[in-house]
Formats: C-alpha cells, structure tokens, sequence
C-alpha cells in the first residue's frame, strides 16, 4: 500500500481494522459494532420514553453521556462511580480544581498547614446531606475512617490510600467544626488528593443502599435508576445555593453520534464529548448550539507490554518512527480533538514540555532500516516481520471512547507498513481495564487524566516499578531514583525539572505510543443559558448550568 493511500484510509479504517476484532471474523466484528450501535440508540430512546415528565412550572434538564460506568454504587470502591458521583451532581468534596488546576475550598473554608505533614480543615458552616443532615467534623472523618476498611477490599478499583494513607490519623474536633489529618510523611499536594472524586464526602451513617442511592452533599440526589439506561435525579431540598433545575434526565449514550443526533433532535439539551470531528463542526456551524471547548490535561496513550514481544527495544523505538502522529492527529477523524504531542505529560503543562528530544521522529524508512539492521526481518514472505522465530501479531487492546479505536486503527495501518501485524482487540472500557492490569495486551489504548489531584506524581507512578499503578512491566533504575526524589520534593521549580527529566527518559525508551492531548466539550441547545466544560473533568452537572 503506498503512503498516500494509507493516510487516505486513516479517516476510514475503522472498517478495515475492526474486521479483525477479537480475532474473530469480519462479519462477527461487523455485527458487534453494529450491535453497540443499536444499543446505544436503544438506550438513548429508552432513557428519553421513562424520563418522568416535569412537575407543572418545574424545570428539567436532558443531559446524554456515555455510560462510563453503570451506577454510583460507591466513591470508595470504584473510580468510575466515584467520578460518576461528582459529575452528576451528587457528591463534592473538601476541595476542588479550577481551570488552572489549582486546588480551591469547596465543602472546606480553609486549610492550615506548617509542616505539610499535619492538616487541619476548617469546614464551611451550615452545609447539609441532601437527606438533611449535618455535615459534621465526625461526618466527615466517618468517610475516611470508612475508606480504611472498604478501600482495602479485592474488588475495590478506587485505591482511595494513594490520596489519604490509611497509616494517616484523622481527628474530628464538632465544636471548632475542624478535621485534622496527621500523614505518615510530608506532602505538599494534600489538598489537591482531597480533591479527587475518591474523597467525595458522603453520608456514611445514613447511607444504606451504596447501590445507585449514595446521600451527598451536591445539588442533586437520584431520584430513580435504569440500568443501563441512566438516572432521574432530583434537586436537593437541603442544598446551600438555589439549584436551578427541579429534575435533570442522565441518559446514557455510548455513541458520539448519537449524542448529536440526540442533541440535534432536541431529545437532550446537553451532552459531553461528541468525539466525531463532523458532528462537532456541524454543531459549532450552527447558531442553535453552543459548543465549549476546553484545553485538557489528559493524554491518549497506549500501553506497552514490556513483558512480551515489545519488551525488544529496537521493535519499540520503530513503532514510535513507523506512526506520523500530526498527520493523524490532523485527520478528518481527530481533527481538532487531540494536540498531537510525544510526551506522556501534555505540552499544555509547565513541565518543561518545550525542552524535550524526541528521538523518534516520524521515519517509515528510518523505522524498516531499524529493524533490517536487528535481524528482524520478514523470513517467509507473508508481509509480517518475525522476532525469534515468531510472526509480530501485537494485540492492540482499544475502546469507543475519545478517539481511542481511530487512533488504533490508525497506529495498525502505519505499523502494517513496516511489516508489523495487528490484531484489534476492542470491546467496553470495562474489558481495556481487565486486560490492562492483567497484562493481556501487547499495545492497550487508553485516555488518562495527567493531573488528577492537580499533580502528575500519581499519574507518572504508571512506569514506577515499584507502584501496582505500572502496568507494563517497564523498570528503569534512573527513573525510579528520579521518581523517589519527587516524593520527597517540595521545591516547585525543582519538581517541574525532575518531571522534565522524567518524561525524557520515557521518551528516549520509548514505553508508549502517544495519541495526542485530548481536548474535552461539552455542547448545548438554546434550551440552556449557560454551560461549562471544566478542564478537570470532573464536575459535569452542577449549579452553574441554568435553563436559558
């Protein structure tokens, strides 16, 4: 296949590269794509026909998202429900983001600190649970006492002690209305953990029903649940500021294009992330919808598992020259949507993105002498590269979510340029995750938040080979001992040079194929007076959104 042809068939590829899906035949990859499709259609009309009509005068809200997960079972276990908890509108927590992310009081007034080690927080006065309650000093170290003990269960996902140490003492003073948290080691970012939708505060002793019928603090409390469908939620009668909506519909709808479709019709009057570059120009083209779009901090990247086949260095470094990723990024499928970039961190972030080599620079040619001059070759003829004695057929681990099956189909057109095999593995977000932690992938495409609670320590713990977050077998002794100086370094201009230094490692060894930096919306009808997409993406459905 020649060059242009192949970045003709990068806007289309999801056809040619999803007939290999699973590894199973064309038309069984055809017909679970189409099924998801209907599904999600489906779904969409379901959550619009039992949306339970307004009370007279009252006011409701249709927003349509993707169904990242299916419930707000509890913030504790699940990161996916702990962020579905703070998106729509239930939980919120001691602190939160601005769009600079810089941490800023929420249910907190203040914070004290002179150690960095021991933390008092003041709480604002007056503030309730949706069922009436005060939220009280003992209520709210009730939530971390809590996460000692379920955060420590098999089946959590949360891991809720990389943001409060279970080793750390909490105190409740009722009467100065005040929580101390005495940490087990300095850290500067405290506040920004106690940001993270992990530590939304929720009525421990009130909540009996963790299944879709958590009791926070957030302008709206579940009304009802459908599964698979999405909620009708209803305005907290106890909240301290007016809600502006008497009822919001969260419908889900895992297709982008349903989405518009949806928005278009006037089904919904919101909706996140539309991630198809067509419907997101036709939609900023016309006067009846706002489209807000914010310069993101996450990154689409792809796993690679060091403990196969990508665990050969030289494979690796031609895959990072076989793939032009501005050409991709600037395609009619991403256009717009991504910043192409190199670096695990994006070049949105103050660490020092501007001073980076990228030794791997775009270079099919480059890439084919690199691999010819190792001996790995194509011996039979079959058009696939073999590595001791083995064709390379990576399996490329992808979901529908933010771009993420383009960007594989992409990778897969350029690698099988350079004699590299694909097999397209591509399923729910639930499936990416299992077979990420599993080690069941050789590429595993997936979009992370850089800087969740304002800081990328957590974040870059994924290729520290001490962390359980290292999901690719990669160890480098000079990263680590980097990475272990960053724990204990408080000094901000000196932290953004060890981050530095950091991402250039990762990049000189080449650990992931990036996709680019993501950039998040969130679109509305006339129907709305105001709506905002936040650059941390985790306050979706709050007071700010008003009816027009």
């Amino acid at each position: 296949m020649k060059l242009k042809k192949l970045l003709a068939l990068v806007g289309a590829s999801v056809l040619a590269v999803s007939l290999a899906a699973c590894g199973g035949s064309g038309s069984s990859a055809a017909s679970t794509a189409s099924a998801a499709s209907t599904a999600s259609a489906t779904s969409a009309a379901s959550a619009a026909s039992t949306a339970p009509a307004a009370s007279e005068g009252g006011k409701v809200l249709n927003f349509g998202c993707q169904m990242y997960s299916d419930g707000l079972i509890d913030p504790t276990l699940q990161t996916n429900t702990a962020w579905n908890c703070m998106r729509f509108g239930v939980g919120e927590a001691l602190f939160k983001f601005n769009d600079n992310m810089e941490t800023e009081p929420w249910l907190a007034e203040s914070a004290d600190t002179e150690d960095y080690k021991t933390w008092v927080i003041t709480l604002r006065d007056g503030v309730k649970f949706s069922n009436g309650d005060d939220v009280t000093a003992s209520a709210v170290k009730a939530v971390f006492d809590r996460m000692v003990v379920e955060g420590q269960r098999e089946d959590t996902s949360a891991t809720p002690e990389k943001y409060v140490p279970y080793e750390t003492v909490v105190t409740a003073d009722d009467e100065a209305n005040t929580v101390t948290f005495e940490l087990p080691q300095a850290n500067a970012n405290f506040l920004g953990n106690l940001s993270y939708p992990v530590c939304c505060i929720v009525d421990v002793e009130a909540t009996t029903e963790w299944n879709n019928h958590v009791i926070g603090t957030g302008p709206y409390m579940v009304d009802s649940f459908e599964d698979q469908v999405g909620y009708t939620m209803v305005a907290n009668p106890n909240y301290y500021e007016k809600v502006p909506y008497d009822t919001v519909n969260i419908m889900f709808m895992g297709d982008a294009s349903a989405k518009a479709m949806a928005l278009q019709s006037g089904q919904v009057d919101l909706v996140e992330n539309i991630t198809n570059v067509s419907d997101i120009q036709t939609l900023q083209a016309d006067e009846n919808f706002t489209v807000d779009i914010a310069s993101g901090v996450r990154c689409g990247f792809a796993w690679m598992n060091f403990n196969g086949v990508l665990g050969n260095d030289t494979l690796r470094q031609a895959i990072q020259m076989a793939v032009d990723h501005e050409t991709i990024c600037a395609s009619n499928t991403i256009g717009g949507l991504y910043t192409a970039g190199y670096s695990v961190l994006p070049s949105t972030l103050s660490y020092g993105y501007e001073n980076l080599n990228n030794p791997y620079p775009y270079d099919p040619d480059a890439a084919n002498k690199l691999l010819d001059d190792a001996g790995i070759i194509d011996n039979d003829g079959d058009g696939i590269r073999e590595l001791d004695g083995q064709n390379i057929n990576l399996k490329f681990v992808s979901y529908e979510n933010r771009l993420l099956n383009d960007f594989s189909d992409a990778f897969a057109l350029y690698l099988g340029e350079i004699g590299i095999g694909v097999t397209a593995d591509y399923g729910s977000s639930d499936d990416q995750w299992s077979k990420l932690v599993a080690f069941e992938y050789d590429l595993n495409n997936n979009n992370w938040t850089t800087v969740g609670n304002g800081d990328p320590t957590e974040y870059m713990a994924n290729w520290y080979s001490k962390a359980e977050a290292n999901y690719c077998g990669y160890k480098s002794d000079k990263y680590d001992a980097l990475y272990e100086e960053l724990l204990t370094e408080f000094d901000t201009a000196k932290r953004a040079e060890l981050l530095q230094q950091m991402q250039q490692i990762l990049i000189d060894d080449a650990v992931c194929l990036v996709d680019g930096y993501y950039n998040s919306s969130m679109i509305y009808s006339k129907n709305v007076g105001y709506a905002h997409i936040h650059t941390a993406d985790y306050y979706w459905i709050s007071t700010e959104i008003v009816p027009a």
